[in-house]
């Protein structure tokens, strides 16, 4: 399934906004079209657009789906469109589904947005940082020296040039696979586990609540995912003699508290491993760039003394 690419920096509108609005309709007494409509009649852009893939022919959960590649590549929506789905295959209540997988989406949009926090500072340092070299030449220019003509028309200066503009563009791959390596994983932690606990919730048993999601897999890919922590839930259910329903959201809970933890341990220590292409590649394209043009800029603009013999 298709996404769109969101626009660097920009966050995605929050799910909840929309999710909450439609299960108080739901509780009230509204079928899922109309809740749809009213929502849509209201201002909701979202809710509008789903209402029009399902008036232009579309059912109501492709129709919901959809929205995540119109939405900035969010995958929040498929989410919501399997939670929809397997809530009407058991017979689950909706408007309680919902409510829950808000929330689960509400955390996962504060886990990212911790981490856009968290990575602000030392990713704007490291941006700064990048400038440096240029800065170097500026001042030298600034004190009446020619360091890019150095640069460009002394053998040493083009060494100079060649060697700092290579260590600018490593420092900058290098600090972009460390931003990446820190960002969290795509994807809703614990939606697993929210999904089964809503196909339970309906009264199936676990087969069939696995067989459900199952069919599932085309709107998110959380029903696809590692079910270990599902199944030691679900083994703790059997063996204790509870509800699983509740465990399940329970670890669905800890697991999104697991990767917001995560999240911000990643973007303190993104702070110190940016230092490493700071100190192995930017400052070196300083001095390369900036010091050594001036050094040869004053040197071959100094005369020689002759000496008499």
């Amino acid at each position: 399934m298709g996404v769109s690419r969101r626009r660097r920096g920009a966050p995605a509108a929050d799910p909840a906004a929309t999710l909450l609005p439609l299960a108080v309709l739901l509780s009230a007494g509204a079928s899922p079209v109309a809740a749809w409509r009213h929502l849509a009649d209201s201002g909701d852009a979202i809710a509008r657009r789903i209402v029009e893939r399902f008036e232009s022919g579309s059912a109501l959960v492709p129709a919901i789906a959809a929205e995540t590649r119109g939405s900035a590549g969010d995958t929040a929506w498929g989410d919501v469109a399997a939670a929809w789905e397997t809530a009407e295959t058991v017979g689950a209540p909706l408007a309680e589904t919902l409510r829950a997988i808000a929330g689960s989406l509400r955390d996962a949009g504060e886990l990212r947005d911790d981490v856009r926090v968290a990575l602000a500072e030392p990713l704007a340092s490291a941006r700064l940082m990048t400038w440096l070299p240029v800065l170097g030449i500026v001042v030298g220019i600034g004190l009446g020296l020619d360091p890019l003509g150095v640069l460009v028309g002394n053998t040493i200066g083009v060494v100079c040039l060649v060697l700092g503009l290579a260590l600018i563009v490593l420092a900058r791959v290098w600090t972009r696979r460390l931003v990446r390596a820190a960002q969290p994983a795509p994807g809703t932690p614990g939606m697993h586990e929210e999904l089964l606990a809503v196909a339970l919730s309906g009264g199936v048993s676990v087969r069939r609540a696995r067989d459900v999601l199952a069919r599932c897999d085309e709107w998110t890919a959380a029903v696809t995912g590692a079910p270990g922590d599902a199944d030691r839930v679900l083994a703790l259910s059997r063996e204790a003699g509870v509800p699983a329903v509740e465990l399940l959201r329970a670890s669905a809970a800890h697991a999104r508290h697991r990767a917001r933890t995560d999240g911000r341990l990643r973007g303190a220590r993104l702070g110190t491993r940016l230092l490493l292409p700071m100190g192995v590649c930017t400052l070196p394209a300083f001095l390369l760039l900036g010091v050594a043009p001036m050094l040869l800029s004053v040197i071959t603009a100094t005369p020689i003394p002759a000496f008499a013999g």
